[in-house]
């Protein structure tokens, strides 16, 4: 189709960590700039840990925040009103976004007719808020399913902050059809794009099952432990490769240590090389309590390596077709995951099948379908 080239701004809570989001950004950005657009990819703060994307990136990138700016006060007391430090430390909040706001402000004013400004997370929406949008068309997003939403408090700021975009996408049909029925009406769909193009696959053949992501409660590897430890007991020439770091970290390496797993499971860090990792894995193991559109899971079925998965939300469903490409397991249930590892494991054939069949199905998310798909909402937001 043809492409009007155009700005177009990214706006992130922030585009350093290693994280799903941010390798989404990235991605996301060079697939627009490598395709004619002017691309600027923009976080609102540093994270605590930085990740070095490279030095010479084909787009622009930028930081509203050289210092975080204080947080946002919650509901107060009386007290808390009449406290003059407490005043002071809102004002100073207000003055420090609204400078960043302004600076936001100058770059959009600079921008070519038929700019557009995506912002993939709700609490970066707060700055594009305040900033003057006028001229340009705002496309915000929802990483996450509608469940996961709506259980935290993200879904009430969704409604407040996204409710007048001029397009709201949701990575599935179900999560889009939720929101609506929740009360939005300018939702669409866009899935995540799959970001490897993997020359070599698995051969599937090593006793090493893999799970990659951050380690915090929601992803669930306190779950996956449990699950291994049978598998463990029966099949020991098997091991348990966990890559990736978070807050959970040092808990699990105890609740690992507690269940007997200490030989068997490898908490092998953080790793960019994400294509050598599972190339070495026979299968993936996601084991979420929650989730988006998991582009592990879309990497992992690039590999050629089924997954056990969690059947956590409608992303999951989207990627993982029941003993089509993979196992889903009802969410929680540790003693039917530890049941779906061991078919795999056991079962050489089934790996292969369910592998072959999800290099097939995953270029469904290829970068250049994805594209063309963006391209449809830019000439529909300005029509």
């Amino acid at each position: 189709m043809t492409r009007t080239p155009r700005d177009i701004f990214i706006v992130c809570n922030n585009i350093e960590e290693l994280g799903g989001l941010q390798r989404w950004a990235h991605h996301t950005a060079g697939m627009l700039e490598a395709s004619g657009h002017a691309v600027h990819l923009i976080g609102v703060v540093h994270p605590e840990s930085v990740h070095d994307y490279g030095r010479d990136l084909p787009y622009r990138t930028s930081v509203l925040h050289r210092v975080h700016p204080p947080s946002a006060w919650g509901p107060r007391t009386v007290r808390d009103r009449l406290d003059v430090v407490a005043r002071r430390r809102e004002a100073l909040r207000k003055a420090s976004v609204r400078q960043a706001a302004d600076r936001l402000t100058a770059l959009f004013r600079a921008a070519r007719p038929g700019a557009i400004v995506i912002v993939p997370q709700v609490w970066a929406m707060e700055w594009v808020a305040a900033a003057d949008t006028s001229g340009l068309r705002v496309i915000g997003m929802s990483h996450e399913s509608f469940e996961a939403s709506a259980n935290s408090s993200r879904a009430r700021r969704v409604r407040r902050w996204f409710a007048d975009v001029d397009r709201l996408l949701l990575l599935t049909v179900e999560d889009a059809d939720a929101w609506s029925r929740d009360g939005l009406n300018n939702v669409d769909v866009l899935p995540n794009p799959l970001p490897i193009t993997p020359e070599t696959t698995s051969e599937r053949t090593a006793p090493l099952v893999v799970a990659l992501g951050r380690l915090s409660f929601e992803k669930g590897y306190d779950l996956l432990l449990e699950a291994w430890v049978d598998v463990a007991r029966r099949r020991p020439d098997w091991r348990l490769r966990l890559y990736g770091s978070g807050p959970e970290e040092a808990r699990l390496r105890a609740r690992a240590s507690t269940l007997g797993l200490t030989d068997g499971v490898e908490f092998a860090g953080r790793t960019a090389d994400v294509e050598g990792a599972l190339r070495e894995a026979s299968v993936f193991a996601a084991p979420s309590r929650a989730e988006g559109f998991p582009i592990s899971l879309m990497e992992a079925m690039a590999m050629g390596v089924p997954s056990v998965a969690f059947d956590c939300a409608p992303g999951v469903r989207e990627i993982v077709a029941h003993e089509r490409n993979g196992l889903l397991v009802p969410r929680g249930n540790t003693r039917e995951f530890t049941v779906a590892l061991e078919r795999l494991i056991t079962d050489r054939a089934l790996r292969d099948r369910l592998g072959e069949q999800g290099l097939e199905d995953v270029t469904r998310f290829a970068p250049e379908a994805v594209l063309e798909r963006w391209e449809q909402i830019f000439g529909y937001v300005y029509r």
